[in-house]
């Protein structure tokens, strides 16, 4: 099978790895990829977000199937191009999609499936933001409407700041905010059969113990030892195929990889937003963890045949993965700074533990840093413990000036285990 992977960061480094290792995959490329893709897969220039351009390029591969990782293509409807050049495509429609690219619209189909969520209010001028805000009270959740790569929601106490971000989106959802801690289920779908994966718990501040700014996500681990045994039925049931359900009732069918970002609160589960995407950084530690092959599985969901299906295969292991950002990142992030110690990973480290690439970019034998989060250090071991040891020793290898990384990525679910 060949197999065109769409996207460049540190979640199509680890679906790359994943296909890579699959005996059914005969050719593997990406589009546009990065530094630590290329060694596992055949590069491509092509703009992302161009479906014409994709389409096009996945003919000329002759590509069996295109898996678009990123959100912004499949809200652009790279999808839909790709399949409407007779090729398989792993990935939401456009119209679908927008479960994604609007959280007004994911909140209207959530009220149609009856899915639990937090009771929100949808603002467009600084009137709405203020009844709102009034509303609920603190602490605010003020979230953009479109997509915003994951910082575009403010969770905060000072109603200064929560008024300041919701006045200076177009449109937002302000919603009631949720206790509990948080947990991120994906589930394929081929618009009809749901198959969820297994959860894992993602670390969205930049700063330990939780502080600081909202980020595309510093770490993750999989299993989730504290969780319910019986939380991921419980999702499927209530969650996921209810919504499934709702979007092909609608006539906008989804296909791809459905996440739900979930909160486990004193009410029970209620649904904090939905992706239309694997999410980076959890891809890494729930990939590392699936042991059937993964080509087969993202093809029968592009043709409609999940139901065919054998039970999905796991690891009794655990994974961690830390990410090392870039310098002022969230911010400003400074690029452009070599990486030192990938080889010594690769050599002392592997085979559980192994470097993720996502804003990197080759400068003849370098490496160098190339965006905001700029790698995750991935690692499995017999338990979570013994997964974190194994991701810090190696993330201690890796040079890069003013580069920053969380010490605590699972390190509260260790100690209770």
């Amino acid at each position: 099978m060949k197999v065109l992977v769409i996207g460049g960061g540190a979640r199509e480094h680890a679906l790359c790895r994943s296909l890579s290792l699959d005996p059914d995959v005969t050719s593997l490329h990406c589009a546009p990829g990065n530094a630590g893709i290329a060694e596992v897969a055949q590069l491509h220039a092509v703009d992302a977000l161009d479906g014409a351009a994709v389409a096009a390029l996945a003919t000329r591969l002759e590509a069996d199937l295109v898996v678009v990782g990123p959100e912004a293509p499949l809200v652009a409807g790279v999808a839909d191009a790709v399949r409407a050049a007779g090729i398989d495509c792993f990935g939401p429609s456009r119209e679908a999609a927008a479960l994604e690219g609007s959280k007004a619209f994911a909140k209207d189909v959530m009220a149609g499936a009856g899915v639990p969520t937090a009771r929100s209010y949808v603002c467009t001028v600084p009137q709405e933001v203020d009844e709102a805000l009034d509303a609920f009270g603190a602490p605010y959740v003020v979230k953009d409407d479109g997509l915003a790569a994951g910082k575009g929601v403010v969770v905060t106490g000072d109603l200064e700041t929560a008024r300041a971000h919701a006045n200076a989106c177009e449109r937002v959802v302000i919603e009631e905010y949720l206790d509990g801690p948080e947990v991120s289920l994906f589930a394929i779908t081929d618009g009809t059969t749901v198959l969820p994966l297994q959860p894992a718990q993602d670390f969205k501040r930049a700063l330990d113990g939780d502080e600081g700014p909202n980020t595309g996500g510093m770490g993750a681990y999989s299993p989730l030892p504290w969780a319910d045994p019986k939380l991921v039925q419980e999702v499927l049931e209530t969650v996921l195929q209810p919504t499934v359900d709702e979007l092909r009732r609608r006539g906008t069918p989804f296909s791809g990889l459905l996440y739900a970002g979930l909160a486990i609160t004193s009410r029970g589960v209620r649904v904090i937003e939905f992706n239309a995407r694997f999410g980076d950084p959890e891809t890494q530690v729930v990939l590392a963890r699936l042991r059937t092959p993964l080509a087969g599985v993202l093809r029968a969901a592009a043709r409609g045949a999940l139901d065919d299906l054998e039970p999905l295969r796991w690891s009794g292991e655990a994974a961690v993965t830390v990410v090392v950002a870039s310098h002022n990142y969230p911010d400003t992030p400074r690029t452009g700074d070599p990486i030192e110690g990938l080889d010594a990973v690769a050599t002392e480290d592997a085979p559980h533990a192994y470097v993720l690439h996502a804003g990197t970019k080759r400068d003849g034998d370098r490496v160098l840093s190339a965006g905001g989060r700029v790698l995750s250090v991935t690692a499995t071991g017999a338990d979570l413990t013994q997964a974190r040891e194994r991701a810090y020793a190696a993330v201690g290898r890796i040079a890069l000036d003013g580069a920053q990384h969380r010490t605590d990525i699972a390190a509260k679910a260790a100690a209770d285990a």
